[in-house]
């Protein structure tokens, strides 16, 4: 018998005055629960800028992938803040993990990469243009 352990992590950091860093680290299956403590986060964060620019650092390496709820909870996200989002570096393993990260893209004003490697993904958050 397997057991499938959920845990999900996030942060959120003012990086500038229009810019967020949103970091997330997510096990298991992303669950509604998940989207309900992230997505006040990040609006907090943005509250008041003009043209906010978020950019995501998702760890997705031990994600098993969403449950219905949370898939609705991460559509329902990209069509209220996708034209925010400017970078979005997903670091995984796993194939499906690469064809989500392309599908992702379709959704979001900016750009969507997959890394199988961090500091990769970090290098290419952190660059200008």
């Amino acid at each position: 018998m397997s057991h499938n352990h959920h845990g999900f992590s996030v942060s959120v950091e003012r990086v500038a005055d229009d810019k967020v860093l949103l970091t997330m680290h997510a096990r298991g299956k992303l669950q509604h629960e998940d989207y309900a403590t992230m997505v006040p986060m990040l609006e907090t964060a943005i509250a008041g800028m003009k043209s906010p620019k978020i950019d995501v650092m998702m760890d997705v390496r031990e994600m098993d992938g969403w449950e219905m709820h949370a898939a609705w909870d991460d559509f329902k996200l990209g069509l209220k803040h996708g034209h925010q989002f400017n970078k979005v570096a997903m670091v995984g393993s796993k194939s499906w993990q690469e064809t989500a990260a392309k599908i992702g893209s379709w959704f979001i004003g900016g750009e969507a990469r997959f890394f199988e490697d961090k500091t990769a993904a970090l290098a290419w958050l952190v660059e200008e243009g």
